[in-house]
């Protein structure tokens, strides 16, 4: 069932939130995947939740559709006296005595937290795969990684194991895992929810957002992490919807199965009523050519001290990423956020005529896990190309949705300009129905 349908169910007294959380704790404890999905799981915290969820059910005084479902959040939410270790040894033990802001805010709107889950290493790899910590499973091909760095999120709830998912996207962290895995991402615009308490990799491009079922659940996310109202949905229709395919980078070196999925998709966005077009926006390839001085230069600035402390205790891919920002001048860091403020601008010009534009989610399928272990290349030439698609989004500093298209670990992504959350989230319902 979706978050939401959960809800639902607790609200008409068919679902107790004790007996929900008690399952999905006893399914994680069960499940073979178990600790490379969740780093901990906190069982008590669960519990104490559920029963006052529970009883706010019995008394009418839920305090929003998702109280009492509970939600898994990626290990670099702070979470009051529970390790957050971003995925790293270099932050093994580190305990918060606080909850961050969002999940403070969940929180008081009754979402349930059932424990933490495993993630790229510092964040820092669209993959997935981390050899220091664990690597959680893809769904759909136990031997590939699950995409990154929200990787356990997205296993929690494809693997049954959580029906929200709480993580974070710098570059596509919360996109490419719920691609990869058949569900629903929600890349939010930066600075749109509190990043305090969050251990960061990039804070300019740093973002907070939900892995799930369906659009409605992301919605009911987005309200419950920022507390507000959420998304009205009814009536979301595609007929003369203006949509551009980015035609620009974005379709180049398509696997077959991405290839065929897309292609597919927007078939059926047109049967629907849509009006697609294919448009050249330059923009998009001058931005990604920055992204080696935004991206690294701001990571290794964040974290160089931590790691050159004790940078035996990483994983070699990862240092090496972190290390490229060791070079770049101030001058060209400065030059190349400069140059980007005026991509946007041109970029959002180029398309202010179209409701979104869209293009595969990522142009792989999701790699395997031995093979990424044994030849770097392979590992480097994969985690740049699973990254490029999404890395769009982050770089025009949109908001942007992936859905899945029906094909296995093929998603499709709509990306709406800054703070259109609302609208990207009405246009993505329709698309969710022509795509079923």
């Amino acid at each position: 069932m979706s978050a939401a349908a959960l809800g639902r169910a607790i609200a008409k007294g068919d679902i107790d939130p004790v007996d929900l959380a008690q399952t999905y704790l006893d399914a994680i404890d069960a499940h073979p995947f178990r600790s490379r999905i969740y780093t901990i799981v906190t069982r008590d915290r669960a519990l104490a939740e559920a029963q006052a969820a529970s009883e706010r059910a019995r008394l009418g005084q839920r305090k929003s559709a998702l109280d009492g479902v509970p939600v898994s959040w990626k290990d670099l939410f702070d979470s009051a006296n529970v390790a957050t270790e971003a995925g790293s040894v270099l932050l093994e033990n580190r305990t918060p005595t606080a909850d961050c802001e969002v999940l403070r805010c969940a929180t008081e709107l009754g979402l349930v937290c059932l424990g933490k889950t495993h993630l790229s290493e510092l964040a820092f790899s669209g993959l997935g795969y981390n050899p220091r910590t664990a690597t959680p499973p893809c769904v759909n091909d136990h031997d590939a990684v699950s995409g990154g760095s929200s990787s356990g999120a997205a296993a929690s709830v494809a693997f049954g194991l959580a029906p929200l998912a709480i993580g974070s996207d710098t570059g596509g962290s919360v996109r490419i895992p719920a691609a990869w895995n058949d569900l629903v991402g929600l890349k939010t615009t930066s600075g749109r929810l509190s990043l305090e308490g969050v251990v960061p990799l990039c804070a300019r491009f740093d973002t907070v957002g939900p892995l799930c079922r369906s659009v409605e659940d992301a919605a009911l996310a987005l309200a419950a992490l920022e507390g507000s109202k959420p998304a009205d949905l009814t009536n979301s229709t595609l007929e003369g919807r203006r949509l551009a395919i980015c035609d620009t980078v974005a379709l180049d070196a398509l696997r077959p199965e991405p290839r065929a999925a897309f292609d597919k998709a927007i078939d059926r966005l047109r049967a629907m009523g849509a009006v697609v077009e294919r448009v050249d926006i330059p923009q998009v390839e001058e931005a990604l050519y920055l992204s080696g001085v935004l991206f690294a230069a701001e990571a290794y600035g964040t974290w160089k001290d931590t790691i050159e402390a004790n940078p035996d205790l990483m994983y070699e891919e990862i240092l090496m990423r972190f290390r490229g920002g060791a070079d770049v001048s101030a001058p060209d860091y400065v030059a190349a956020w400069q140059k980007l403020d005026g991509l946007r601008a041109d970029y959002y010009a180029a398309t202010r005529e179209f409701d979104a534009v869209l293009m595969p989610s990522s142009p792989i399928l999701p790699p395997n896990m031995e093979r990424l272990a044994r030849d770097h290349d392979y590992y480097v030439a994969e985690n740049l190309l699973a990254l490029r698609n999404t890395r769009i989004g982050n770089l025009m500093g949109a908001c942007a949705l992936t859905l899945p298209t029906g094909v296995p670990s093929c998603g499709l992504m709509m990306v709406c300009p800054p703070m259109q959350e609302h609208h990207l989230l009405r246009l993505g319902a329709a698309v969710e129905n022509a795509l079923a």
